[in-house]
């Protein structure tokens, strides 16, 4: 299998589209290594620095690197080069969670959309409208989960209504004890009417037309196992997921409060979604785009021997497709 050679502009477009992966929290929680030799880039865990009472396992973290390694993948494929990922391959590295070496030649045909979708995806806190989701669509983003080793189904109406109530309960509790987001849904102008199953902040009337669907469709990404190689994968099949979504228009956001609170009773309830252990609930549907969320800096993820400071941020770069050209050993960037 013949590596891939890498220049510095094209090493800089795959980390900018891995960062613009979404976190759990907003943490960011990876740096990114090339090993130059192989063209092997490194995905490894940034110690959080804050308290972690409701997730002491760091399923979070690992969630937001499998993200990041799938939007890695789509972009490496997407060059034309196969991207051969490897899960938590050195155990006596417990910080090492993926590697994806960059392998030149004929890899798989990237699905349609995807690569543009990375780019634009980025949670919506705007209303979604009462819009349903076809069928044929729903079928795709089940389909995406499952070719990442993963399970998208959806929970009951009860325990969809009682996520909601828990997602509203934390969306007041973080406002009202931060007067930056107080001030963010506060405003002078009307606002629009809010329906109790529209569970998100309110917007002015006249800019987004408010529409309270009759029930959220909400959708749990589950796995058969509850390890750290299957958070990774589960991060993978949620960004998968949210891709998919994107390239059909859809809107998403992420309920991790039905998975991190520290009271156990109030969590997703076990066997309400199918089963298998729940990793992530988000919510999906149509509505106004809203402005991308912050990003960090791909500079600032990107560290390591042969790796040079990346400045761009992750935004669809102009570039031409590089070729990839076959060597027995990867260029070092210049």
């Amino acid at each position: 299998m013949n590596s891939a050679r890498l220049d510095v502009a094209t090493l800089e477009t795959l980390v900018s589209a891995a960062v613009a992966a979404p976190s759990i929290h907003p943490t960011r929680p990876w740096r990114f290594r090339l090993d130059p030799d192989t063209v092997t880039l490194e995905i490894r865990a940034v110690p959080y620095g804050g308290p972690r009472p409701a997730d002491p396992a760091g399923r979070a973290p690992h969630l937001a690197a499998g993200c990041a390694v799938l939007n890695l993948r789509v972009a490496v494929a997407h060059f034309g080069w196969e991207p051969v990922t490897r899960l938590l391959p050195r155990p006596e590295e417990p910080d090492l969670l993926a590697t994806v070496r960059i392998v030149g030649g004929d890899g798989d045909v990237p699905a349609p959309g995807l690569y543009d979708a990375l780019w634009r995806r980025h949670s919506s806190r705007f209303p979604f409208s009462g819009r349903p989701l076809p069928r044929a669509v729903l079928g795709e983003l089940a389909a995406a989960a499952r070719a990442e080793g993963a399970l998208l189904s959806r929970p009951t109406p009860k325990e969809t209504e009682r996520l909601l109530e828990l997602a509203e309960a934390d969306h007041h509790i973080s406002t009202d004890s931060d007067p930056a987001a107080r001030s963010r849904v506060s405003a002078p102008e009307p606002l629009a009417p809010r329906g109790c199953r529209d569970r998100l902040p309110q917007r002015p009337a006249h800019r987004y037309p408010a529409a309270v669907p009759a029930r959220p469709l909400l959708a749990v990404v589950t796995t058969a196992d509850d390890g750290r190689i299957d958070w990774l994968r589960a991060g993978q099949a949620l960004q998968r997921v949210l891709l998919v979504a994107t390239a059909h228009g859809l809107r998403t956001s992420l309920l991790h409060q039905a998975l991190d609170r520290p009271d156990p009773g109030a969590r997703l309830r076990p066997g309400s979604c199918g089963a298998g252990h729940a990793q992530m609930v988000l919510r999906l549907g149509y509505g106004p785009e809203g402005p991308p969320s912050p990003r960090r800096a791909a500079q600032e993820a990107g560290t390591g021997r042969g790796h040079r400071a990346v400045s761009r941020p992750p935004t669809p770069p102009a570039h031409t497709t590089p070729t990839a050209s076959r060597s027995p050993r990867g260029a070092r960037p210049a």
